[in-house]
């Protein structure tokens, strides 16, 4: 194999059947997941909305602050606690969270999509590690091309809301372990076991606690986390997926520390981002570095 083919691009999701982004400007996104229109703020919006105030003025629910300077949602029409969304043979219960998130970033599914076709392309057990799992988008959509999953993520409640989602998705049956720990501490634990993983997806928080307070600070942790998961990385690499969101540094930085340690397959970064039904737009969610073996 020859050294790293390096290329940066954006990735661009059009819109799932069950989702939408719908409009976007004056720091606020339009979407639609499932039944139900949210309007929610979003600081790089800097730009006009293209439809009307009409338009949003309908949406079910809105976060922002209130008169006493507190943040959360304020609904328009009567919503469920919770309600279902779909991605082809996914299903995830969206929720109002109170940090304006609902348990689903869709445009992730760009990267499931990719990590599902190396999987089944394969043609073999595969096993996937998934780092900072959270509500377990990339664990299903691995487990359903047909890997064996291992779900690290330091919030209990967010593991269990995984958990639904796998019930939801009826893939009780597939190997997932969830698992609830620090993740670097986790990866410590695995190098010891001597454990490998033919696949790694990283998705770690610009800022984060574990379950005993760990600090985490992506700028500081993350190259040390990546140097130590080569370590359980197998001889027979499948895949390493990096995602990262609000923080400095451009998707070069990943695509850099990732080339540090892999000197053979393909090296792809760039952003990702949503097409907005109303005018076009694009609008970036965030940054990518991946890497594929080349085989």
């Amino acid at each position: 194999m020859t050294g790293n083919n390096m290329c940066m691009k954006v990735l661009t999701l059009n819109g799932w059947e069950d989702y939408e982004l719908l409009d976007s400007g004056d720091s606020r996104r339009l979407e639609r997941f499932g039944d139900f229109v949210l309007s929610r703020p979003d600081p790089q919006i800097i730009w006009r909305p293209a439809l009307s105030e009409r338009h949003w003025e309908n949406a079910d629910a809105v976060y922002g602050k209130n008169d006493s300077g507190k943040a959360g949602w304020d609904m328009k029409s009567k919503m469920p606690k919770q309600w279902i969304v779909r991605y082809k043979n996914l299903t995830f219960q969206a929720r109002l969270s109170p940090f304006k998130h609902t348990g689903i970033f869709p445009e992730q599914a760009l990267h499931w999509d990719w990590m599902q076709s190396l999987i089944m392309k394969a043609k073999r057990p595969v096993r996937v590690l998934n780092l900072f799992g959270y509500t377990g988008g990339a664990s299903l959509a691995a487990a359903a091309a047909g890997a064996s999953v291992t779900h690290v993520d330091a919030s209990f409640p967010s593991i269990g809301w995984a958990r639904e989602n796998q019930r939801l998705s009826r893939l009780q049956d597939s190997p997932i372990r969830w698992i609830e720990d620090d993740c670097l501490k986790f990866v410590s634990r695995e190098i010891r076991r001597k454990n490998k993983y033919d696949a790694i997806i990283l998705d770690p928080p610009a800022y984060g606690r574990g379950p005993k307070g760990e600090a985490w600070i992506f700028n500081y942790n993350f190259p040390g986390l990546v140097q130590e998961c080569m370590r359980i990385l197998s001889n027979t690499p499948l895949f390493v997926l990096v995602n990262a969101y609000a923080i400095s540094s451009s998707s070069l930085m990943l695509e850099n520390v990732l080339a540090d340690h892999l000197k053979t397959g393909s090296i792809e970064s760039g952003e990702l981002a949503i097409r907005e039904k109303s005018a076009g737009r694009l609008l970036s969610t965030g940054i990518y570095a991946r890497w594929q073996n080349d085989f």
